[in-house]
């Protein structure tokens, strides 16, 4: 068997090293140029380091990630509301590991090309069409001059804005924008709380998060990531601009939404100031799909079921899609067979964190309490119980797989 993926992101070249770890020939089409570490920081949970570790790559990930030990939600004033263990802390045979998206992709598409050949990953190659009759699939892409690709299995890890979606369900129209946009970067701080912690602030209209995704450059610092999510807009709203992860901001901007917040043992905002990279974009999903597969056709990732950033699950539910495409793909029944166990596991549990993640995930918690204690609070227990707490963070965890 023969699989052309598209898109060379986290969950693409994560199916490319799973398929070949089955047995089973795959190259990458990816429509970028595969240059420079685009992005900034990304969590994988236990349940995604997993799947990662069984196909070799615990140790590289341990080397460019950090393992992230505890998590603390708090009032956007700092006041701590839930502070929980991870991974490994917590009890879980894999860590919880925080990197920087660009370092990890480098990672994957470096194991990709040492383990399926330099030829795998081929860049600058968009998807313009694909003929999926008979018995097999040919793509044609974008560009004078590239010659189709054809294969048994067409798996499309292409994205939010996936070109293959787009024709197996033309009608869908543009990703939804939940009203939040988002302002991020990374850069080189003094670390805090061992360097090894993860503190999400806010809830309703303005969360500030902020944790470790590497070593940092001297001594007693960590490549420190940070995010400002501000509702600009209504939920449902048109998005004021195409999703991108690159998409430069303004600096000023940025610090004077941060000034909302306050953090007793992080200055986020000589953090933001001292960043020299600035990133924003819309928070957007998309509607859970009645299918993913049509004949050798099937999506994956974020061109199956894009979520908005809640709950560090973005890039892991991708790397869980991989792992259970490659397990059907290798079980010795025909393509169409396989791609339709693929999704009948994949599809529910990704459609209920899609919509639990668009319901705020477990920073419901804080959300709660921000919706109830706007100006902060003296006695938690008067605001919310910790019953209440408990239920929001671990039955999102349970729904999402992450469990020990």
């Amino acid at each position: 068997m023969d699989v052309l993926i598209a898109g060379g992101g986290i969950g693409g070249l994560t199916a490319a090293l799973a398929l070949h770890r089955a047995g089973i020939g795959a190259t990458v089409y990816e429509q970028g140029s595969g240059a420079g570490e685009l992005g900034v920081g990304f969590n994988l949970l236990p349940h995604a380091v997993r799947v990662l570790d069984g196909l070799g790559l615990g140790g590289p990930l341990a080397a460019t990630g950090i393992a992230t030990t505890d998590l603390t939600y708090a009032h956007r004033l700092g006041q701590p509301i839930l502070r929980r263990p991870c991974g490994l802390a917590a009890g879980f045979a894999f860590p919880q590991v925080a990197g920087h998206r660009g370092r990890i992709h480098r990672m994957l598409a470096d194991a990709v090309r040492e383990r399926l050949g330099p030829a795998a990953i081929r860049t600058r190659h968009r998807v313009a069409a694909v003929d999926a009759a008979g018995d097999g699939v040919r793509v044609a892409f974008d560009g004078d001059g590239l010659p189709d690709a054809t294969g048994d299995v067409l798996v499309a890890a292409d994205g939010i804005h996936s070109a293959v979606r787009a024709g197996l369900f033309p009608a869908e129209g543009p990703p939804r924008w939940n009203g939040v946009s988002m302002w991020r970067g990374a850069t080189d701080w003094p670390a805090f709380r061992g360097g090894r912690s993860m503190v999400v602030a806010g809830g309703n209209a303005a969360k500030l998060v902020v944790y470790p995704v590497g070593a940092g450059s001297a001594p007693g610092t960590v490549l420190t990531n940070w995010a400002v999510c501000i509702a600009t807009g209504a939920d449902g709203d048109p998005a004021p601009q195409r999703q991108d992860w690159s998409r430069p901001a303004d600096r000023e901007e940025t610090l004077a939404h941060a000034r909302r917040f306050h953090l007793d043992d992080v200055d986020h905002l000589a953090l933001i100031a001292a960043t020299p990279d600035i990133f924003e974009f819309p928070m957007c999903d998309r509607d859970p799909l009645p299918h993913w597969s049509r004949g050798r056709v099937t999506l994956l990732g974020d061109a199956a079921h894009p979520m908005v950033p809640m709950g560090s699950n973005g890039a892991g539910q991708a790397i869980l899609d991989a792992d259970a495409l490659a397990r059907h793909l290798s079980a010795g029944q025909g393509p169409e067979a396989a791609l339709a166990a693929y999704e009948a596991e994949r599809l529910p549990m990704t459609a209920d964190v899609v919509l639990r993640n668009r319901a705020g995930g477990p920073e419901r918690v804080i959300d709660e309490v921000e919706a109830r204690a706007p100006d902060g609070f003296d006695d938690l227990d008067a605001v919310i119980t910790g019953e209440e707490l408990e239920e929001i963070f671990a039955g999102y965890h349970r729904a999402s797989g992450n469990t020990r």
